[in-house]
């Protein structure tokens, strides 16, 4: 609990320190540098590129990313910066991008946005990937590429990059954003176009060009991570054997449901038109919410995940996963869904999820169909009004109570007690043989 607690206790006061950095109605950062690059314009793999904006971390990967897009392109480079929150602080990434003479520095506080327009629509559609997967990833790259493009409109640049390798969703993610987007934008994908193609290499390269590398980082790390509000993924290298169980002091966000309270935790949670707005009586902004069941869920050792996914690209991955808040508004919204939902409603939106969570994890969200779904899913969400309860207790999310006044669960209907005619139970033969026509006339005329 120690380690939870520290964590919350951090993502708490990164809230507050940017809160008061982003008061504007979008957190942009733009910082004017006087230093100017050494390097020329010249014609790259991409082809001739004068401007660039980059989607940056600070990290080691996107810091050598940014020193070669000068070296290779010899072209003006405009940084990039998503708080959507991972928990890092990101003053770190602007005075490394200050020190490698970048001149206009992007670092924009999305979390609002992020779970409002992307995380709570994919949950009015019950999305899941493959029956586990709570799209955690997918979700945030649509918004990482458009706030991309918005910026690369902005400020006039004609292409821009990310660091996602050539085996992975994320490039297929990111691309199908830029171009549905901004149809003729160049791309630059360094892990497509480099020869920096092993660790050695990348490391070598930090060392000539003066990037710091930490010596953590000098080391395989046992796995990689993504991070955002709403997940956190763990893959690769000590986890790549899907036969290995993890370990777990690897978890950041949840206790073990073995270390969780012997004692559940009880919560009410409150829904207007789909979306969640209130836990116990206390209203929450979007962020405010999905942060509040990302510690209630923690706690309680909720939402871990280790599965064996599909990629887009044609091969099998295992990930790891922790999506504590996203594992408890699932179980709890499609349980107002049942009171508040018609059969037709429930089963149509049943039948269009895996399509749509197909959509997602493939990378079009911005697609005509993605959106021709979303219509559906969000009329018939206008319905959903009401409020669960819901125990939490190692590891599981059990509802306990649903309530709705729009709700069409009709006890006098439902009762097994006298309905006082609410029901006349004769009307059910009818029903039942007009229902048995076909299957009689098929047995008939074809016998055994």
């Amino acid at each position: 609990m120690n380690k939870l607690s520290c964590s919350a206790r951090s993502s708490v006061a990164h809230r507050r320190s940017t809160a008061s950095k982003t008061t504007k109605a979008v957190a942009r950062v733009t910082h004017r540098n006087t230093a100017r690059s050494s390097v020329k314009a010249r014609a790259g793999p991409s082809g001739d590129v004068k401007k660039v904006v980059l989607a940056y971390s600070g990290g080691l990967d996107t810091s050598i990313i940014l020193k070669w897009l000068q070296d290779t392109y010899g072209c003006e480079v405009v940084t990039f910066t998503a708080d959507l929150g991972q928990g890092e602080e990101l003053e770190p990434a602007r005075a490394k991008a200050q020190q490698m003479g970048v001149k206009e520095i992007f670092i924009d506080d999305l979390r609002e946005e992020f779970v409002r327009d992307y995380v709570f629509p994919m949950f009015r559609a019950n999305a899941v990937y493959e029956g586990k997967y709570l799209l955690g990833t997918s979700i945030a790259r649509p918004l990482i590429s458009k706030r991309q493009i918005e910026i690369a409109k902005m400020v006039g640049a004609d292409a821009v990059c990310h660091g996602a390798t050539g085996k992975g969703n994320d490039q297929v993610r990111f691309e199908l954003g830029y171009y549905g987007l901004k149809p003729d934008v160049k791309v630059i994908a360094p892990w497509r176009e480099w020869d920096l193609n092993s660790r050695t290499k990348l490391l070598a390269y930090a060392d000539a060009n003066g990037i710091p590398v930490a010596q953590s980082k000098r080391q395989d790390a046992p796995y990689s991570t993504d991070a955002n509000l709403l997940h956190i993924s763990y893959e690769g290298n000590a986890l790549e054997d899907p036969w290995v169980e993890y370990s777990e002091d690897m978890f950041t966000r949840s206790v073990s449901p073995e270390n969780a309270p012997d004692t559940p935790t009880y919560i009410e949670v409150e829904f207007e038109k789909g979306d969640p707005v209130a836990i116990n009586g206390k209203r929450y902004s979007p962020a405010e919410m999905l942060t509040e069941l990302n510690r209630l869920g923690g706690e309680n050792g909720i939402g871990r995940l280790d599965i064996v996914e599909s990629r887009f690209v044609g091969m099998k991955s295992r990930g790891v996963y922790e999506t504590p808040g996203g594992t408890i508004l699932l179980e709890i919204r499609r349980a107002l869904e049942t009171v508040c939902l018609d059969r037709g409603e429930m089963h149509y939106k049943d039948e269009m999820m895996p399509r749509y969570a197909e959509l997602i994890y493939n990378g079009f969200w911005f697609s005509p169909e993605r959106e021709m779904m979303q219509s559906a899913i969000d009329l018939c969400s206008q319905n959903v009004t009401g409020t669960v309860r819901a125990k939490l207790y190692k590891g599981n999310v059990m509802v306990v109570g649903r309530k709705a006044d729009n709700s069409l669960y009709n006890d006098r209907l439902s009762t097994f007690e006298d309905d006082g005619g609410a029901y006349d139970q004769k009307d059910a033969a009818g029903f039942i043989k007009l229902q048995a026509l076909r299957l009689r006339t098929l047995k008939t005329a074809r016998g055994e």
